[in-house]
């Protein structure tokens, strides 16, 4: 479990946690509490309740199952690259290079970064409109308080099919660029990670899943998805549930009307409300309830 907290591409790399920190401070210097910053950000109640203790059992539990994973993941990954260079070559000769090294790379982290954030939209678009999938998904809504951890609140189905997602478009957008610049692949990186991700991630990413409501600009939460329009989206009332779908970028939602703004929202509660929330209350519940309501969708 301590990669997490040690590889830069992880969310809670304790970089990350250090600037939510500062941030986090930000928001409470900017408000009126009767209690100490500390008491603030550590409270009792978000970090030893029942929700919080299924986070970490959860996070736990996945790590050992993505490790198994991981080798035929990766290996899929690179078959899919190596397969779409392989293609666009042979249909598709080039007579020379069409970009530089220096393009491919700036290019490269660029479309990433936006068929990766497009990706991960359409699929979380998908794992709440296809009843199969919401029952998955509802794992991660289940959580009636937040912190860093519940980014890792989700079910080993949901797992496989993110990292799958993400194979698929690192493999396609991969392959295509070696093809285009015929040479090996890198990305524009600081520290060793994409660097949007690095500016996404340093720029309070882990407030996303807590209860600091970390703001934006009005005109700029219609291109970044802010940490408190997150936490929109774990709102227990039903509207919210399909809203601010996005991970990095608004541009998804606001194309496709499911954008919500901050001054939309004034005050929320996370979890699921009345539909099932007794259902998730311990880890094994999280585990076993998705497959018993899928046959119970299926037998009914």
């Amino acid at each position: 479990i301590n990669y997490v907290f040690v590889e830069t591409d992880k969310r809670i790399y304790f970089i990350y946690l250090l600037s939510s920190f500062l941030l986090a401070y930000y928001v409470y210097s900017k408000g009126k509490y009767a209690y100490s910053f500390f008491k603030y950000v550590f409270h009792k109640k978000i970090w030893t309740n029942q929700s919080a203790l299924i986070d970490y059992a959860l996070i736990f539990f996945n790590s050992f199952l993505k490790t198994i994973l991981l080798g035929s993941l990766a290996y899929f990954g690179l078959k899919l690259a190596y397969e779409t260079t392989f293609f666009l070559e042979k249909h598709y000769p080039l007579q020379e290079e069409v970009l530089s090294k220096r393009q491919s790379i700036m290019l490269y982290t660029i479309v990433l970064t936006i068929a990766s954030d497009l990706g991960t939209y359409i699929v979380h678009w998908l794992q709440h409109k296809i009843p199969v999938l919401w029952e998955f998904h509802k794992v991660h809504h289940s959580a009636t308080s937040l912190n860093p951890v519940t980014q890792y609140r989700i079910h080993p189905v949901e797992l496989m099919i993110n990292n799958l997602k993400a194979i698929i478009v690192l493999g396609l957008v991969g392959g295509f660029f070696d093809y285009l610049s015929d040479d090996q692949i890198k990305e524009w990186e600081i520290l060793g990670v994409n660097v949007f991700s690095f500016l996404f991630l340093f720029w309070g990413a882990n407030l996303r899943h807590s209860h600091v409501k970390l703001k934006y600009f009005d005109w700029l939460e219609k291109w970044l998805i802010s940490p408190y329009q997150h936490q929109i989206h774990h709102s227990n009332k039903k509207e919210h549930f399909d809203k601010n779908l996005g991970a990095k970028l608004a541009i998804w939602d606001w194309l496709f009307g499911t954008l919500v703004r901050s001054k939309e929202v004034e005050n929320i509660h996370f979890g699921l409300g009345n539909e099932d929330g007794q259902n998730y209350n311990s880890f094994l519940k999280n585990l076993y309830m998705p497959f018993i309501n899928i046959g119970k969708m299926i037998f009914k």
